[in-house]
């Protein structure tokens, strides 16, 4: 289990270098965060998209890419169809989005006859690191599903639990979040939380320990949980959390990064690679970091494929 985002970096260049296609590759951030990339032995970038743009952003940061891993498509939807045919034909291990919405890729990647669909819900899981706590968390889902159904919901898990599994975490802890502890039918988010830890128990989202419904304070603070009459394992020790939509976990996840002044990574799971899909706005840095828990998701998805 890694500690720390710097570990799981260093762990992951163990498996390296492996080719991500990057579609509309003509983005200064994924430029120079295959720049760094490639310096730490993780990745080698193949661009697919205005080969003019993306020759000039690699020329002014002096990083030599050789003709064979830019592809030149200007047009945004035939850039991304070609980028995921690389992945699909084997030609590339992973996806990358450049300069492409979010929504455009993914229908690409869930196109029926020539994406990387696998039957599974497509769900992002973010991997961040908070000053002041011991061990690395993660959450889901701030970028895929808007207002998730309970089957959806626990398709989320069951990927984040994947996540988990690939960073080492053998039985994470899983909180369901909500704005207080008590099932109340005029708050659909409690009501989910309460059948998915009935699911949990009864085998049906193995691999974890789920808890829920509970509000962010009990997870967090041992105090806050007493005072709340919660005795529970996942008490100051979570290692997963579940936001009840996209709205409560997009604010999370920007609080956390922004008030806490946390780092991330993150990945989109359930398709036949994971997509590294993070927002344009996102660094270099926190692409290297998707990067790795990309490679080490992959990983682990293919020992457990040879079994």
């Amino acid at each position: 289990m890694f500690r720390t985002l710097q570990e799981m970096v260093e762990a992951a260049r163990a498996y390296g270098p492996v080719r991500i296609a990057v579609a509309a590759g003509q983005s200064p951030e994924c430029v120079a965060a295959l720049k760094q990339a490639r310096e730490l032995g993780l990745a080698e970038g193949i661009f697919v998209g205005d080969a003019r743009q993306i020759w000039a952003l690699a020329d002014e940061i002096g990083f030599d890419l050789p003709a064979h891993q830019v592809l030149n498509e200007p047009d945004l939807q035939a850039a991304a169809r070609r980028a995921v045919a690389l992945v699909r034909d084997g030609n590339a291990d992973l996806l990358m989005k450049g300069k492409i919405g979010t929504a455009e890729l993914v229908r690409v990647v869930l196109d029926r006859d020539q994406g990387l669909r696998t039957g599974r819900l497509l769900s992002q899981v973010i991997v961040f690191q908070v000053p002041g706590f011991n061990r690395l968390m993660l959450m889901t889902d701030a970028a895929i599903n808007i207002a998730p159904t309970l089957a959806q919901k626990a398709e989320m898990c069951r990927n984040a639990i994947e996540v988990a599994h690939a960073l080492g975490i053998e039985r994470p802890n899983v909180v369901l979040l909500a704005a207080l502890e008590q099932v109340n039918p005029d708050m659909p988010a409690t009501v989910d939380a309460a059948a998915l830890v009935v699911m949990n128990r009864r085998g049906q989202i193995p691999g974890a320990y789920l808890e829920g419904p509970l509000a962010l304070d009990a997870p967090l603070s041992r105090f806050a949980a007493e005072c709340k009459g919660i005795d529970s394992p996942v008490v100051e020790n979570t290692d997963i959390f579940v936001a009840p939509d996209i709205e409560a976990a997009n604010i999370l996840y920007r609080a956390i990064v922004y008030f806490a002044r946390a780092e991330s990574g993150g990945v989109v799971v359930g398709a036949k690679v994971p997509l590294i899909l993070l927002s344009r706005a996102e660094t270099p840095q926190t692409k290297i970091h998707s990067i790795a828990l990309a490679i080490h998701v992959a990983h682990y998805q293919r020992q457990r494929s040879t079994k």
